[in-house]
Formats: structure tokens, sequence, C-alpha cells
């Protein structure tokens, strides 16, 4: 065992690079700040399609199974679980509610890291002006 040596601190510079990523996202403090995003504050707005567990999870497949059926197949009415309809329509159904990206898409979606598509297809929001 005459490279005992070299092969400790390999091991050991392999263990810290394999690591890094956990010190860092422990020592960083993006790990520490949860998104708080503004929701609609209009009365006739208080409830979504679907639960608000539903939709921090699976908004994304809801959004692309809206896509395909308007796209492929030209169905236009979602029926939520609780029976209502609704048009499936990311701008006329969900910025209705949702109108400012800043304050409520980009909240979650810079927390976890990943860049929304759907304003290389469709208007970006408008951006409310204060009444100052």
């Amino acid at each position: 065992m005459y490279d005992s040596g070299k092969i400790i601190t390999g091991l050991i510079i392999f263990i810290l690079l394999f690591t890094s990523p956990v010190w860092y996202n422990l020592s960083s403090n993006n790990s520490l700040v949860k998104p708080n995003p503004v929701l609609p504050t209009k009365e006739n707005q208080k409830q979504c399609i679907e639960s608000t567990a539903f939709m921090r999870s699976n908004h994304m497949e809801l959004l692309n199974d809206w896509r395909y059926e308007v796209v492929r197949n030209g169905q236009r009415t979602y029926v939520s679980g609780a029976g209502k309809h609704y048009n499936m329509s990311l701008t006329n159904t969900c910025l209705n509610c949702h109108s400012d990206r800043t304050q409520f898409c980009d909240q979650c979606h810079n927390y976890v890291g990943i860049s929304a598509y759907c304003w290389d297809c469709h208007n970006e929001p408008q951006k409310q002006e204060s009444s100052l």
C-alpha cells in the first residue's frame, strides 16, 4: 500500500465534489425563501377550477391536456371535479383571475427553478398599473 495517501486524498476530493450541490443548497438563502403568490382578490374569483392541492401539483398536466384537447380534438369545454363547465383557455380562463405573472406565476416557478414556456405562444399578461 504505497499509494494509500493518494487513494484517501482522491476519495475525499470525490466525496466533496459529489456532495457539493447539497452543501451549496444548504448554504444559500434561496432554499429558505418560500414563494408567496398573490391570489385573486375579487369576490367572484375565490374558487379555482379545481382544488388548491390539485392545482399546485397538476396544473401543468392540466394545461397540457387542455392544449391537446383543443388543438387535436377541437374540445373546448372542461368539466371540473365539481361539475362546473369552463372554457379551456389559458388566456380567457386562467388569466382572468391570475392576471399578474410576476406576482403569481413567477413566484413558484422561480422557487423551483423552471421557466414557463406558456408565453412562447400566449400573450404575456400586462402588468397592472397602480393608480398613484
